[in-house]
């Protein structure tokens, strides 16, 4: 078992830090909001901290769940930042999406105060989250990634080392590239079913189990078709996600016609009133 730290405690950091406390590492937390780390403390045990450098100090793995770069720097390097007080040898694991840009920033500042930095960004959602079934793509050095491995599989089905520093957050990109693009398609799908007079419910059934079918199909089609949109990762986030799937895109050349258009669909999305609502509300613009 190990001794851990974890900052942020969002609908993500909350159950991945209870996970860790489950299979018995001794947890410390830190919430931005006090209150929130008290509470967790209150249901799981363990220690809250009142800034990331105190809960940083003595812990052989320090997790890290917070909004976007500079949120990740604030609690990395900022003035009561995790780094000041990480022991040599210490890891600190990332699991905010943020750009490919800031791990490698912070891995070389990391690597000079002897600490082991990995960008570890995850895929499943707040249900992936709550059930431990999480999909965690890393990047960094072999040699930490493996003393990490097991204690991040306490709230992941699948954990794998994708290269050096910046992978893990490059490998994010793809993923929500394809989830783009495939919401969008599901989204076309049900509209033009409904416009052609079929029932959307059977019109899934009978294409769900070929080429079609997706994830996103399984579990998202009865709501989207119902213009129901509270069930998963907001759209103010994903366009956050796509805005840095494009930085990075003009970055190394890639082209991304798709992603491109599905993020100014996802901005008609948030002028609708739509910040909150999950990505699948793709087909609410379609259905005004």
């Amino acid at each position: 078992m190990a001794k851990v730290a974890f900052l942020g405690l969002g609908v993500m950091g909350y159950p991945m830090a209870r996970h860790l406390a489950a299979k018995g590492h001794e947890v410390t937390v830190y919430n931005r909001t006090r209150a929130k780390a008290d509470k967790w403390v209150s249901e799981h045990g363990g220690r809250a901290a009142a800034t990331p450098r105190e809960a940083a100090a003595g812990q052989e793995i320090v997790f890290a769940c917070v909004g976007n770069d500079d949120d990740l720097r604030q609690v990395t390097t900022g003035p009561d930042g995790a780094f000041a007080t990480m022991d040599k040898g210490s890891i600190f694991v990332d699991h905010t999406t943020a750009s490919a840009e800031i791990a490698r920033e912070l891995a070389g500042i990391a690597e000079k105060a002897g600490i082991a930095f990995i960008d570890a960004p995850v895929s499943g959602g707040q249900a992936g989250a709550e059930n431990g079934q999480l999909t965690v793509m890393c990047g960094g050095e072999a040699p930490a990634y493996a003393k990490a491995e097991p204690v991040i599989a306490s709230f992941a089905k699948a954990c794998r080392l994708m290269g050096p520093s910046g992978a893990g957050q490059l490998t994010k990109m793809v993923n929500q590239i394809c989830i783009a693009g495939l919401v969008q398609g599901l989204a076309e799908g049900i509209h033009f079913a409904k416009r052609a007079g079929l029932d959307p419910e059977a019109v899934i059934q009978a294409i769900s189990k070929g080429a079609a079918q997706s994830w996103q199909m399984e579990n998202r089609y009865k709501t989207m078709a119902a213009g129901q949109f509270d069930f998963g990762f907001a759209v103010d986030w994903m366009r956050k996600d796509l805005g840095i799937c494009l930085v990075e895109a003009r970055s190394n050349g890639a082209h991304l016609p798709v992603t491109a258009l599905v993020d100014q669909f996802y901005a008609e999305v948030q002028s609708m009133g739509g910040k909150r609502w999950d990505t699948s509300s793709l087909i609410a613009r379609l259905e005004r």
